[in-house]
């Protein structure tokens, strides 16, 4: 027996002021918005069907699995599996990439976008993702697993289970803050059944992500 269903939940609003790429940096948790927008993410699955929870543990998406905590009375596992990608770029506002344009000594690192060469490559990205997914639907007896992690990652999930190109735009990412993508656990595959967000997600700060 594997889980019915495996939800992939993005993390709330960042309080991030200067606007750095936080990557895996500490002491970017969520914002009072950011907390606001973890527990609507609750609306996305009924609490009855959980059957674990699972969280990257950066501090950001601990927080975002608070709520679940609460709702469900199960303590989510830690996976390293599905936390935020490594970025070489960590800590800097690149201001619309005007910082990379200003910073020669970053140029070494723009050439190759298709892996890309600037972080973690998309491939391994997905292969880590689509193994703890696995592994969390394999560990219970149908029910609803909860993963709470980060933008990429989500959407690598997404890209690669639906065959596409793992190469793409961030800004073209369909994975706001606080997002729920579901796939159906169908045999020994991942079939992608539904996209939710947040109704009041249009006016959180959206910024930060690797």
């Amino acid at each position: 027996m594997t889980a019915d269903r495996v939800h992939l939940v993005r993390h709330g609003e960042v309080f991030n002021p200067d606007g750095v790429l936080y990557e895996r940096l500490p002491g970017f948790g969520l914002s009072d918005r950011g907390r606001e927008l973890a527990h609507a993410a609750l609306d996305a699955v009924p609490h009855s069907s959980v059957t674990t929870l699972v969280v990257s543990p950066l501090q950001r998406t601990r927080e975002s699995m608070q709520p679940w905590e609460s709702a469900t009375g199960l303590r989510a596992t830690e996976d390293e599996r599905v936390i935020e990608p490594w970025n070489e770029f960590r800590g800097l506002n690149l201001r619309g990439g005007r910082t990379i344009l200003s910073r020669p000594d970053l140029w070494k690192f723009l050439v190759n976008p298709m892996r890309p060469s600037w972080g973690e490559a998309y491939s391994d990205i997905a292969e880590r993702m689509l193994a703890a997914m696995r592994a969390a639907a394999d560990a219970v007896d149908g029910g609803d697993v909860v993963i709470v992690s980060h933008q990429l990652p989500i959407w690598m999930a997404h890209l690669k289970l639906a065959g596409e190109s793992l190469v793409h735009h961030p800004l073209k990412r369909r994975c706001s803050l606080s997002s729920v993508t579901s796939f159906d656990v169908r045999g020994d595959k991942l079939v992608e059944g539904a996209y939710w967000e947040p109704s009041n997600v249009a006016s959180a700060v959206d910024g930060g992500a690797v």
